[in-house]
């Protein structure tokens, strides 16, 4: 039981410093492309995390369950804010039209 949990923690540590590592050298031109990959693998999270939860039986697990769906649901709005406040950015500003020569000095001549 022991070393399954010592092998559970050494994959842990390891995804987490090759997901460090991959992250890191993405450039930042590509951060939404990656933001809109990672919303949907969120979807995914929280699809199975309901599914759990259907199955789950004692407070403990239901608990858990609970908690799961609220914390995917909670990255996935996060994910699509971030995304949009990204794609706002790069939209240009549309200037006002102008209402004419004769108004544009302000004298109306």
């Amino acid at each position: 039981m022991i070393t399954d949990a010592v092998d559970l923690l050494v994959i842990f540590v390891l995804a987490v410093f090759v997901g460090f590592e991959v992250i890191s050298k993405v450039p930042s031109i590509l951060h939404t492309p990656l933001m809109s990959g990672s919303n949907a693998i969120h979807g995914i999270i929280l699809v199975g995390a309901m599914t759990i939860a259907s199955q789950a039986h004692g407070s403990l697990q239901m608990s858990l369950a609970f908690v799961a769906v609220f914390l995917s649901t909670l990255n996935i709005v996060g994910g699509v804010v971030v995304t949009d406040r990204m794609l706002d950015m790069f939209k240009t500003r549309q200037q006002p039209k102008a209402q004419g020569r004769a108004g544009q000095d302000g004298t109306g001549k």
